[in-house]
Order: structure tokens, then sequence, then C-alpha cells
């Protein structure tokens, strides 16, 4: 996954597009799904974004399909059950389980659709900034932000060991697998608890050579990165604010609308 993301981040059409301008992008794209109260602004976003990923920076729609998969799939699971447990209204379906009148009402089906709306909108727009902008001018146009440098800092080591961690995880777990430590119930647990053991204390000793790593290297609380951003083109910056209003508008003008 991080090779995948930083691969297709390095290499796409909107490689040389200011990345001030797509992180404004996807975050005011965010904060309309999340601030919406209909589906059909976030679902807009949904669509643009994707076109924008696919299209115009060239992303292969099978690989941005694959991304969107597992989080649509966490979505859909949570969306279900807002719809069978929450609201009132008319019932739209129903479905006896285990002597239990289960069933979907109009309310609890509005809000999982504007659940599943808003999540998947949230996620294209968060996959637009990741899969057109690389990580470390993510953090330089953040830093030019006047983010508190240890802030910063802090997400770019988390950033990196999250990968490095996962991967230690990975191999463990394969040596374990061809050891027959998952064969049963009992001894997946024991692996699964000698598993968590192992990471931590590596990653207790990967923490402590890093520090050591550091202070060889005269580390004096700052760390330098090439910040050589491109400037957004008044036209780039015609269409973003379109577009933006556009979605703006959709989602107040749709406020009181429902899908059902």
């Amino acid at each position: 996954m991080h090779n995948l993301l930083d691969d297709y981040a390095l290499d796409n059409g909107l490689r040389d597009a200011s990345p001030h301008l797509k992180l404004f992008l996807g975050l005011a794209s965010m904060i309309i799904c999340v601030s919406s109260s209909s589906p059909l602004a976030p679902l807009f976003v949904a669509l643009t974004m994707s076109l924008a990923t696919v299209l115009l920076a060239k992303i292969p729609g099978r690989i941005y399909s694959r991304l969107l998969l597992v989080p649509l799939s966490f979505a859909l699971l949570s969306a279900a059950v807002v719809a069978f447990m929450h609201g009132g209204g008319t019932p739209l379906i129903q479905l006896p389980l285990l002597g239990l009148d289960l069933a979907v009402r109009e309310e609890g089906a509005e809000l999982a659709l504007l659940l599943l709306a808003r999540t998947f909108g949230g996620m294209c727009s968060l996959y637009f900034i990741a899969l057109t902008t690389p990580m470390i001018e993510i953090f330089a146009t953040l830093r030019s932000l006047c983010i508190p440098s240890s802030i910063i800092e802090l997400s770019m080591m988390i950033y990196r060991y999250i990968f490095v961690f996962l991967d230690q995880a990975a191999r463990i777990h394969s040596a374990q697998v061809m050891r027959l430590g998952d064969a049963r119930a009992r001894s997946a647990i024991n692996s699964f608890a000698m598993l968590a053991s192992v990471l931590f204390l590596r990653s207790w000793e990967q923490g402590e050579r890093l520090v050591l790593a550091m202070d060889c290297r005269c580390y004096d609380g700052k760390l330098e990165m090439m910040e050589q951003a491109a400037k957004a083109t008044g036209r780039q910056m015609l269409a973003a604010a379109a577009y933006l209003a556009l979605a703006s508008t959709i989602a107040v003008l749709s406020r009181d609308a429902s899908l059902l």
C-alpha cells in the first residue's frame, strides 16, 4: 500500500499541479461531505473526485477501485447496522431473525444512506490527495502554512514507521503460519499474543536506534525539507473555485432533499 501510493503520487497526470491547491481542494471537499445534510453533495464530490483521479491524474481505474474497496466495505457494514438499529417511520424492509422482527425504517435508511455517501465522498477526496501528491510535498505544504514543526516531524516519523512495523508484523505472521501457529483457535491466540509482544519490543528498539542515529547526525530539533512546490495557475484556481462553489450550492439546495 505504501509503495503503491507513493509510486502513483510521484508519477501522475497532476504531479506538477500546486500541492497547496490539491490539498485545499481535497480538504474542502471533505468538509462539504461532512457538513452536508443530504447524500447528493457527497455523491457529487465522490463522482468529481473520482473522475479527477482517474481521468486527470491518470490513475488506473482498477487500482483505484481496489483502494476504495476496503473502506467502503466497512462503510457498508456500518450503514447496515445504522439502517436496522436507528429511526422510525414506515418499514421498508422487514426481516424476522431468531424470533426478532428486524426492520429497516425510513429514517434509518436515510441516515444509513447519508453515512455511506459521506464516507464515500470523504474517501474519494482523501485518495485524490494521496494519489496525486507525494507525502513529502504534503508535509512541506503544511510547514508553509505555519503548522508547528514538532507536529509535522512527528507525523513524518509516524507515517514512515507505520509501514516498517506492518512489514515486520507480516514477516512474523508468515513465519508463524509456516510453523502452523494458527492451526487451532488456541494456538492462533497464543501466536497473536507473541506477535504483539515481539512487535512492541522491536518498536521500542527501533525507537532507541532512531534517537541514537539522530544524535549522531547532530539533530537540532528541525528536519530540513526541499520546498520547491509549483504555484497554481489562474486557470487552475478558477476551476477549483467553480467546483467548490457548485458543490457548496448542491449541499445548500439539497439540505431538505431525500433519495427515498
